[in-house]
């Protein structure tokens, strides 16, 4: 029906009326028919800020169902009144209003809105209104993710988070970060937060030569990562949520026209620093230094050193690495089904020579919706495949104490050419000298293939009589198998000996053998889990209701067939064991309300039953609780008008959450009595034939979970309109029933150590952050974020009491000697606190050799004068933030850094004497340059000495990047960047790199200097 119609209708039925009700046909005809007004048609297109085209904007006319979608170029066409007002929005950008009036085409450009993205908060099992949220809860998104050569998940978010510490992986292609939350809950148990991808927890036990299980997943898929730091934000993941959880949201499809995107880039990886040792004249002065005060060596050793030969070891096991990284992926909406598939292909080379990573990844995400859009459901699925050769790492300390003034190759065929330290009777390898590096890296394979799925389809229902009800069922599967293989030939030095001594192994093959090593394993974790939320706006007592209870299930197989060792002839090193096949399950039931009251008072509570088969049946089961508060302040009246402060909210929180990983090498049921099969050295011989035998196991039938109390208390605040943001907050989080692995007293229980549960522990502490937005107009932004962490860690309780001679629980092993350990667990004190000898000094500053300080004043040194000092634990963490865009071009760059945590220093300590120099066996060995100050003939390792302060502050990340708009026929948007990671770091520290984690430096694969190009292009 058109206009002119409308007004004949009404004509005529004026006509046949009284006079009244004439007045109020011509008043609804003349006053109230502005939406019975002429339709005209309006076009035009939407785009980013920077020109390039925005497909799926919605366009709609403002009080009406009427709209439409923008097309793959950002063009659209709606039919509306000249009266109206047509809406543009679009997720994560900054909507528009504009008024039609006399115009036939509507350009508009949709500017980010970062708070917007953040307006709903994934918080585990569902989402929340951000302002709702009670909970210590930080979220970042794919534009502020670090750039560069990323090649696990988590190395996108280091230095971005308060209370988050990201140690980065060493060098090693593929290698895993160490993530901690508000520092480690456990002393012995998994300190790695839970992760949970696309709704799917995963197991937090390694995958079998995978050398990080989230490198697995392709960085690039990622939307966003959410950090529930606190229990109040935790505690619905109950008993895996002691060391905070991790939500990993992939990219999802949205609707419109499909959009292309294309990234590859190039990296180039050099070693940024190398151990400091002696160089060939250093070597050959210090070794024929025979004057009465230090001459240390004999004619023989000194006649090792002739010739002019010099060689750099370090130099000739680092290479320039080579990486490639390519992502192709497409999104859009095929018959309103939203869809998303991406490929990606990795391969990094490492600095260590051989060392390889490549991986092949796809994702696919489909979110369609049925039942008039009360259905919806979300399929994921992420797929990879990765191939792995993992350099023998044994080169680098090989390189660091091989002797300079000897050449690489020998000149003959001999043991792959390479020159070695051969024994003058018999012609071969001499066993106890050290392999020559680059040989030992070129003649070993050690390749894998692991495959990996993480899928999952999770349905969500809103209920037609309620629709306030909705009803979501997720079923995930987690599988990866490995398939691996060690080769070395039979003519390598490296494996001189392998068969020695062995059952069956004669001839030559009972000394040089090779190794020919098989190794494989699949896990197959499933995941069911349902829960009904109930939400609903109770507008007459000002309040709204968010209700969730749930059940869930998960299941844990670990599968790994044994093989026999064989070596390069093919004959059995070791014959096959048995195979090893383990499963364990995890039961929960869950529930969470969260209560708002008049917009700016929130109460939630948490509470959740978690069960695990790991432990007996009387201790399976735990209760983990919590409850928050909030209050949003700049609601109340006396704030509500401020131009100043634009948010403040205090928040409130207690909970429990547990902890029932295990360390590495403990069985699944460590209550269950167990028989274990013995060692190939421990067999009986009946003949010709050797048995293994079964011996009873340790264990503790009363083993429970850890529980972790926490309170959080917290500020969050904005000022000027956003531009100023940030939040402060308290902490304080006690462990109790840790979990370690303690040595017990000889014959109390079939071992001599055992896990069990053995105290208290605390971490408490505080965050700050702040982020800034000093210069915002037109072409112009400049961002600044900082963030900073105080965590103090301490034992408050151990069953096991110190005593003169068995003072704590000792851990730290190092490299030097049998068993010998540098740490300690104690009452009182941080978690690995080093364990050491109070050195003494002469009057020029220089260590002197064997003298410590007496502790107990007894007249000798022994090790009851070894002393607490300094912990591996950084006390303060810090990073520092800044991006700006002007006009095209941007740029940006990460600040981090650590105060407080020491590292001991083992290269120093195991290479910087003059005895590790020279011995009565035929060969010679490199020392740290340090040797030329303390000029240590022995070796002491428990010297406070080699315990260096290893604060820090790194520039983690600097990026530019140009935004050169439309090419190619204005078919793509092209973006050209270039990143340099790790450029510099202030330190003390004398070795490699201060961030180590454990805080023991021996045979650390150097983190390298990288520079990367991009390049981006948007179809």
């Amino acid at each position: 029906m058109n206009y002119l119609s409308v007004r004949r209708f009404f004509q005529t039925a004026a006509a046949t009326c009284n006079s009244s009700l004439k007045a109020f046909m011509v008043l609804m005809l003349l006053g109230s028919y502005p939406v019975l007004a002429q339709d005209q048609t309006i076009t035009g297109t939407v785009t980013e800020v920077n020109g390039s085209p925005l497909p799926g904007v919605t366009v709609a006319l403002k009080g009406t169902t009427k709209g439409a979608n923008t097309d793959a170029t950002g063009s659209f066409r709606i039919q509306a009144p000249a009266s109206g007002i047509l809406v543009f929005s679009f997720v994560g950008k900054i909507s528009q209003e504009v008024a039609i009036g006399n115009k036939t085409t509507v350009n508009v450009a949709l500017a980010d809105d970062s708070k917007s993205l953040q307006e709903v908060v994934v918080t585990g099992y569902g989402t929340q209104r951000r302002k709702d949220l009670t909970g210590s809860i930080a979220s970042i998104s794919s534009d502020e993710f670090q750039k560069g050569n990323i090649i696990a998940p988590e190395q996108l978010i280091a230095g971005k988070l308060a209370g988050v510490s990201i140690t980065p992986p060493s060098g090693q292609p593929g290698g895993g970060s160490t993530i901690r939350i508000r520092g480690g809950s456990s002393l012995n148990a998994s300190n790695d937060p839970l992760v949970v991808i696309d709704n799917v927890p995963v197991d937090n036990q390694g995958i079998s030569g995978a050398a990080n299980p989230l490198s697995l997943i392709n960085p690039n898929d990622i939307e966003t990562f959410t950090v529930l730091k606190d229990a109040s934000a935790a505690a619905i993941y109950g008993a895996r949520a002691a060391n905070g959880v991790i939500l990993i949201t992939t990219k999802k499809g949205a609707t419109g026209a499909p959009k292309i995107t294309f990234s590859t880039q190039l990296s180039l990886s050099r070693i940024a620093k190398k151990v400091s040792v002696l160089n060939s004249d250093q070597f050959r002065s210090l070794i024929n230094d025979v004057t009465p005060a230090t001459g240390f060596t004999t004619p023989e050793q000194r006649s090792l050193t002739s010739g002019t030969t010099s060689t750099d070891w370090q130099d000739q096991i680092y290479q320039t690495g080579i990486s490639n990284d390519n992502n192709l992926a497409i999104s859009g909406a095929y018959r309103n089904i939203p869809y998303r598939v991406s490929y990606g292909y990795t391969t990094q080379n490492g600095i260590l020579k051989t060392s390889n990573f490549q991986r092949h990844s796809v994702a696919l995400n489909l979110s369609p919706k049925f039942l008039n859009n009360d259905l919806r459901v979300d399929i994921s699925a992420k797929g990879s495949i990765v191939y792995n050769r993992f350099a023998d790492q044994g080169a680098i300390g090989s390189a660091i104490s091989f002797d300079p003034t000897k050449p690489v190759y020998s000149g003959n065929d001999n043991y792959g050419g390479f020159f070695e330290w051969l024994d003058p009777t018999t012609g071969r390898p001499n066993g106890q000298a050290t392999r020559n590096p680059l040989g030992l890296l070129l003649e070993k394979q050690d390749r894998n293939q692991i495959n990996r799925l993480v899928g999952n389809v999770q349905l969500d229902y809103r209920m037609p009589f309620l629709r306030e009800l909705r009803a979501n069922l997720n079923l995930g599967l987690d599988a990866s198998s490995t398939d691996g293989r060690v080769l070395v030939p039979a003519y390598a030095a490296s494996s001189f000996g392998r068969g020695q001594g062995r059952p069956g192994i004669t001839g030559d093959y009972a000394t040089t053998g090779g190794i020919d090593r098989i190794y494989t394993q699949t896990r197959t974790n499933k995941t069911l889990e349902f829960y009904l939320n109930y939400a609903k706006d109770l507008k007459s007592i000002r309040s709204r209701v968010d209700l969730t209870g749930g059940y869930s299930y998960q299941d844990f197989i670990r599968d790994e067939p044994s093989y026999a060792d064989n070596i390069a002839s093919g004959a059995q090193y070791n014959p096959a064991g048995n195979p090893f096949r383990t499963q364990y399950t995890l039961l929960a039931f869950f529930g969470r309300l969260n209560y708002t009251f008049n917009d700016k008072y929130v109460l939630t509570g948490t509470i959740r039953r978690d069960g695990t088969s790991r432990f007996s049946p009387n201790a399976r089961w735990g209760w983990f609780p919590s409850l928050g508060a909030s209050w949003s302040v700049k609601d109340e009246n006396f704030l509500k008008d401020s131009k100043t402060v634009s948010a403040l909210k205090l928040r409130l929180g207690y909970g429990v959450t547990g902890q029932q990983d295990l360390p590495a090498g403990v069985s699944n049921y460590p209550y269950l009595p167990t028989y274990l099969i013995s060692d190939p050295t421990a067999q009986y011989q009946f003949g010709n034939t050797f048995y293994n035998t079964l011996r009873a196991g340790g264990y503790d039938a009363n083993i429970k979970w850890e529980q972790t109390e926490s309170i959080n208390a917290a500020v969050d605040y904005a000022l000027f309109d956003g531009r100023i943001s940030g939040s402060i907050d308290f902490y304080d989080k006690k462990t109790k029933d840790l979990l370690a692995v303690i040595p017990v007293a000889a014959g109390s229980n079939l071992t001599n150590q055992i896990l069990t549960n053995v105290g208290n522990l605390q971490n408490r502490g505080v965050e700050f952050l702040i982020n800034t937005t000093p210069i915002q107009r037109e072409g112009l932004k400049l961002e600044v974020g900082f963030n900073y962490t105080y965590n103090e860690n301490k034992i408050t309780n151990l069953t096991k009491v110190p005593t003169p001679n068995d003072p704590g629980i000792l851990v730290g092993g190092i490299s030097g000697g049998t068993g010998n350990t540098i740490q300690i667990q104690t009452v009182g004190y941080p978690t690995n606190t080093f364990y050491v000898n109070r050195q003494i000094y002469n009057a020029n500053g220089q260590p002197i050799e064997g003298v410590y300080q007496d502790m107990n004043a007894d007249g000798s040194i022994t090790v009851n004068d070894r002393y607490r000092y300094k912990t591996a634990n950084p006390v303060q963490l810090f990073g520092f933030t800044s991006s700006l865009a002007v006009g095209q071009f941007t740029a940006s760059f990460v600040l981090r850094g650590t105060a407080g945590n020491y590292v001991y220093n083992n290269v120093r300590a195991g290479n910087g004497t003059t005895q590790s120099m020279v011995n009565s066996l035929g060969f010679l060995s490199n020392a740290s340059t340090n040797v030329l100050d303390t000029r240590f003939r022995t070796q002491q390792f428990f010297s406070d000495y080699y315990v260096e302060n290893a604060s820090f502050l790194r520039l983690d990340n600097l990026n530019f990047g140009y935004n050169f708009g439309r090419v190619i026929g204005s078919r793509a948007n092209l973006r050209l960047n270039a990143t340099f990671q790790n450029l510099f770091v202030i330190t003390k520290y004398s070795g490699l790199d201060p961030e180590i984690s454990g805080g023991i430096d021996n045979n650390f694969y150097p983190r390298p200097r990288v520079g990367t190009l991009g390049l981006n292009l948007d179809f």
